[in-house]
């Protein structure tokens, strides 16, 4: 998640280790929409794929599965492109309610729906969330809220992305509620705090289980990566009747046949040797599934929470590698590296969370310790943690979707644009991103993703670089351009959202210029724009909207021309609009 100085003052803040193979979460017996029969021993490609899992070695190629998928979903974003930049909108945090049960504001739900369909918006994006779905206890699952909402996008004729949110929300920019971590994953992480991310002062952080621990049963009995699989696979079971596009996201052409109690269709999907029920073909939409890895669901260490005043932007941040966990780890790559002594913890003369590159002797531009051998093997060490972590989920997720659900899986990155400008790029440094001066941070994390046939999303696209403070050499623009070839180098498709509320022509344009106004092969595959509320159905922003979205839809399309239909789109939809406003604001 990116920011900016005005945002600040509003709110005032190595080795890789897979995890044990994850157990089946078996879907509550409501559930009916997933029927499995006559399983049978897996197939041996299935059993060496469990096995390379449970050894520890990370994948280095995709599988075949992965494979199909990815090159069927590169084909449909070629489709894509070439009728411009879909537009998905992002809806309220707290749009199913914490018991989860149902949806908040349901009146307002559906209005906006209904007038977001109207604008030509592609879809929406919803969190899932782990505290609200899995709240009451592992492997306890209720989706009934998510399941409103998903029928509501289907009749109203809507996609979907639907986000894996395994954090926190509260205590991040733009965290207007709060939704703890599951209860009963709370008081694990209270009884051993180790669990929590920590910095150089001991200050833990609750926001998302530490990555050190993604391979230890430290959850109940099971992994955290377990957990998230096996949550991913009681959504995948839950919502089976919604899952991907069978026209054009399918990875390959599977056998179809008429089931005889019923005007459905079933699948044979082998490698899970058995039946899954899949819904007709023309009533499925939900089309992405973007998979949290930290906080505000970014790949990335929580190095800037703002909970607490603990950092305001534009500070550098700091480290979080100080729980056991992480320094058991850093403790046996140093003794591999022939360094023992550089494995006691990160660099203590990095200064803290509000200091500036200069403030310090790690971050300074001459001669400091980022550039140093010492520097060049922790963060070495600290990305490729992340980079393992990220490797681990998303051996999950792909587990989970690449057969059964074959949509698109993504990943979202976030877009750290302060000090940018400076040879170090500190506040990047401390949220996981080996990216200096001399040094491509994105390129490995895009290579990650390919080798998983997933999309980068990326923040902070609707922002300029004269927009932002230059003293602390904020460069957006640049950042974007970096990230972007870092996609189109690995071969991925990359994503893109506006890092804040944005209602204004100017960061529209900014949009359509980075996102659609160029060749097909360089456009983003979709965008979606943060967020759904009663602001975005203020009348002239609605009418702003409206023309942006056929701007991105005509692949940056003459303005004028998006604004004269968009006058019309606003008129028809006025009533709806009046009457989103206003429940929302209820």
């Amino acid at each position: 998640m990116a920011f900016n100085l005005a945002q600040s003052t509003a709110a005032a803040a190595a080795a890789s280790v897979a995890p044990r193979t994850p157990r089946y979460a078996a879907a509550p017996a409501s559930v009916v929409s997933v029927r499995k029969s006559g399983a049978a021993p897996p197939s041996s490609s299935a059993s060496l794929r469990l096995q390379r899992q449970a050894c520890c070695e990370p994948s280095v190629a995709p599988s075949r599965a992965v494979a199909c998928r990815a090159a069927s979903a590169a084909a449909e974003r070629a489709s894509r492109k070439s009728a411009g930049v879909p537009v998905f909108v992002m809806m309220p945090l707290d749009t199913v309610k914490k018991c989860g049960t149902a949806l908040n504001r349901r009146k307002a739900v559906q209005a906006s729906l209904a007038a977001l369909k109207s604008a030509g918006v592609e879809g929406i994006m919803v969190d899932v969330w782990w505290g609200i779905a899995e709240s009451e206890g592992p492997r306890m699952y209720n989706f009934d809220g998510y399941m409103e909402l998903m029928e509501m996008a289907r009749k109203t004729g809507l996609k979907v992305q639907a986000v894996m949110s395994f954090h926190q929300c509260g205590g991040n920019v733009g965290d207007s509620v709060t939704i703890p971590l599951p209860r009963w994953a709370v008081e694990e992480m209270e009884k051993d705090q180790d669990l929590c991310y920590t910095d150089q002062w001991g200050r833990r952080n609750f926001e998302y289980v530490s990555l050190g621990c993604d391979a230890m049963p430290v959850l109940k009995g099971r992994t955290p990566v377990e957990c998230y699989t096996d949550f991913m696979r009681a959504f995948r079971d839950h919502f089976a009747d919604y899952l991907g596009n069978t026209i054009v996201v399918r990875p390959r052409r599977l056998p179809l046949r008429r089931s005889a109690q019923s005007d459905r269709l079933l699948v044979d999907h082998s490698a899970l040797s058995g039946t899954v029920l899949i819904g007709s073909i023309l009533n499925v939409n939900l089309q992405e599934i973007q998979v949290g890895m930290g906080p505000a669901g970014e790949l990335r260490y929580p190095s800037y929470p703002e909970s607490n005043g603990t950092w305001r932007f534009p500070g550098i941040g700091a480290f979080q590698c100080n729980d056991r966990y992480m320094l058991s780890r850093l403790k046996a790559a140093a003794e591999a590296a022939g360094k023992p002594e550089w494995g006691h913890g990160g660099p203590t003369d990095a200064g803290s969370y509000n200091n500036w590159p200069e403030d310090t002797i790690f971050f300074r531009r001459e001669n400091g310790g980022w550039s140093s051998e010492y520097g060049a093997f922790f963060l070495s060490w600290y990305s490729q943690m992340l980079l393992d972590h990220g490797d681990r989920i998303l051996t999950g997720a792909t587990s989970v979707f690449s057969s059964a659900s074959p949509v698109e899986v993504s990943v979202k990155v976030a877009g750290i644009h302060w000090h940018y400008g400076t040879r170090s790029h500190a506040p990047e440094l401390t949220a996981g991103y080996y990216n200096t001066r001399h040094h491509d941070g994105y390129l490995p994390i895009a290579r990650l993703l390919a080798r998983h046939g997933a999309v980068l999303n990326f923040t902070c696209v609707e922002m300029r670089d004269h927009e932002q403070p230059q003293e602390a050499q904020c460069m957006p623009e640049a950042l974007v351009r970096q990230v972007g070839a870092a996609a189109r180098a690995a071969g991925v498709g990359l994503a893109g959202e506006n890092a804040l509320p944005r209602y204004d022509a100017t960061a529209h344009d900014q949009v359509v210029a980075t996102a659609a106004d160029r060749a097909a092969e360089d456009r983003m595959v979709a965008f979606t724009y943060l967020r759904m509320g009663a602001d975005l159905f203020q009348p002239d922003n609605w009418t702003r909207f409206a023309a942006f979205v056929r701007r991105m839809g005509g692949a940056g399309s003459c303005r004028e021309a998006a604004e004269r239909e968009a006058r019309g789109v606003a008129q028809a939809t006025g009533s709806l609009v009046h009457e989103a406003a206003v429940a929302l604001r209820s």
